[in-house]
């Protein structure tokens, strides 16, 4: 993730704590000082919605095979015993899962900070309540544009009404909740009216996800970005970040899935804002870039341990097996080996690129979908051959 708020502004959030620490180019084997990483859970593929950019290829049906009620909690005392500091319970849609509350009540019990991903529809003011005092850090509800352009998304009339109740729900009860946007051709045009929802239903913090081609995401290629369209995106999330913060209002504003964002903010503020800038280049040098396989992991809803959730053609493992400790610590598969020390692997601009060390390669996800190369460049970086060259950094 990159931080807008930070950036921009100095402002400080629970996640910076995690994200901008010490270097992590020194972390051994890519594992922060003392714990594991933050982990994503596809507690279950069975979702109520059937969206179009769905990486799980999910639907309206159970799915043989997930983790039981009891082989979830031996694996949540696993990440536990690894000190993972954060576990995200997505789907599918997770609060289908009968037993989601009590699992996710037992990771608060056991110290590690439980986050929900969701499509949002199912929250009602009794769910919002209960996920208030179990302890839930964040709700992470997923908004795709305006009302058409939701709806279309995930393929149901009335999804966007449903979703923005479940967000009036989770302010309503002082549940901290935050939009999850996916920038894409169909709703780029959204960006600022999905802004100013922030502001109007008092919405804590939104993430802007980049597009990533897995699952159902594959199709959607023709609605990717180009590098122009992209950085204009960016432009008009800088510009009202620092509207926000101008008029005193506490957003938190994100960038997810593309590293390139923290290398063009940078490059921006050494215009503008030399004194930012300088802060702004620590802070991305702690970060270190893309860390899948490294401080992120994915556990599909079957036990499998990949690298994150769009990597989910490569296994590492299944926590029905083995602890998670055991699986993640592991340098057998290729893949595995080759993300927790990926910058000799990496071929094209990705590994001439000066700013290799504060993006680390980006997204390898991206690169596989498009080229077959799990090493090859990243598609989605928009910087050009000038910014990415050490005339870039002069200039």
């Amino acid at each position: 993730m990159i931080s807008f708020t930070k950036f921009l502004t100095g402002a400080h959030h629970y996640g910076d704590q995690l994200r901008y620490q010490e270097e992590s180019t020194k972390w051994p084997h890519g594992i922060r000082k003392g714990c594991g990483p933050v982990v994503a859970w596809n507690t279950t593929r069975t979702c109520n919605l059937r969206c179009i950019h769905c990486y799980m290829n999910s639907d309206h049906h159970h799915y043989p095979g997930e983790l039981n009620h009891e082989e979830a909690m031996v694996f949540i005392q696993s990440l536990a015993d690894f000190r993972v500091p954060v576990l995200l319970f997505s789907g599918g849609e997770p609060l289908l899962r009968p037993d989601f509350f009590k699992l996710a009540e037992e990771a608060a019990r056991l110290g590690i900070r439980p986050t929900l991903s969701t499509n949002g529809t199912l929250i009602t003011k009794k769910i919002a309540q209960q996920l208030k005092s179990i302890g839930i850090g964040y709700v992470g509800i997923s908004l795709d544009g305006l009302e058409k352009v939701h709806d279309q998304f995930r393929q149901k009339q009335g999804s966007f009404q449903q979703a923005f109740k479940g967000i009036e729900n989770c302010v309503a009860e002082g549940q901290r909740v935050g939009l999850r946007f996916t920038i894409n051709r169909q709703n780029m045009h959204d960006v600022d009216e999905v802004l100013d929802l922030v502001e109007e239903a008092k919405i804590d913090r939104i993430c802007f996800y980049h597009l990533v081609y897995s699952g159902r995401g594959s199709e959607l290629t023709k609605d990717v970005l180009t590098p122009e369209e992209t950085r204009q995106v960016v432009d008009r999330i800088i510009d009202r970040t620092l509207d926000f913060q101008r008029r005193g209002l506490n957003k938190e504003i994100l960038s997810v899935d593309n590293h390139a964002d923290g290398v063009y903010l940078y490059l921006k503020l050494r215009k503008s804002h030399p004194e930012k800038a300088a802060n702004v280049l620590s802070l991305l040098k702690r970060n270190g870039g893309n860390r899948s396989g490294m401080a992120f992991a994915n556990v599909d809803s079957q036990g499998n341990v990949h690298p994150d959730q769009f990597t989910q053609n490569h296994c590492f493992g299944n926590v029905k097996e083995k602890p998670f400790s055991e699986i993640w610590q592991g340098t057998n598969h290729p893949i595995q080996a080759g993300l927790k020390n990926r910058k000799p692997l990496l071929k094209g601009r990705c590994a001439t690129c000066h700013w290799l060390d504060l993006c680390n390669g980006n997204f390898r996800a991206r690169a596989e979908a498009i080229t077959g190369d799990f090493w090859e460049s990243d598609p989605a970086c928009y910087l050009t051959d000038k910014e990415i060259s050490k005339e870039g950094e002069l200039s």
